[in-house]
């Protein structure tokens, strides 16, 4: 069982940054790719950003060239730098981990972290 723990979410002012991380440990050596999804109030829940397996990246339009996911294996931390925050990147963060075994795949999540963004 993997249990992703955020952390580092707050309130700052449109323009600002943030960093995000998450930390989970592993037991399974099965490939896993680790992202980052948020959630506004009355919206659905999408996807931010990606590290595949590989160490490869993306991101949705909406962030692109403003966020830049990350992770440091030794500390089983991925992180997500948030920079010229707008209020629109207001949400609930969540980090998931999905897991690629020969039994299948699995994900799990975390229980969030809440960035808010004044205008």
């Amino acid at each position: 069982q993997v249990q992703p723990v955020e952390s580092g979410g707050g309130a700052v002012q449109a323009g600002g940054s943030l960093r995000l991380s998450c930390a989970a440990s592993r037991s399974s050596y099965c490939p896993a790719d680790m992202s980052w999804y948020r959630q506004a109030p009355g919206k659905e829940r999408e996807f931010v950003s990606v590290v595949e397996p590989d160490g490869s990246t993306r991101y949705a339009d909406s962030v692109k060239g403003r966020f830049t996911i990350s992770q440091d294996n030794s500390k089983n931390t991925m992180y997500l730098q948030m920079s010229s925050l707008k209020p629109e990147d207001t949400a609930t963060y969540y980090c998931k981990i999905r897991e690629y075994c020969k039994s299948g795949s699995y994900s799990f999540w975390g229980q969030g972290t809440q960035v808010t963004v004044s205008s």
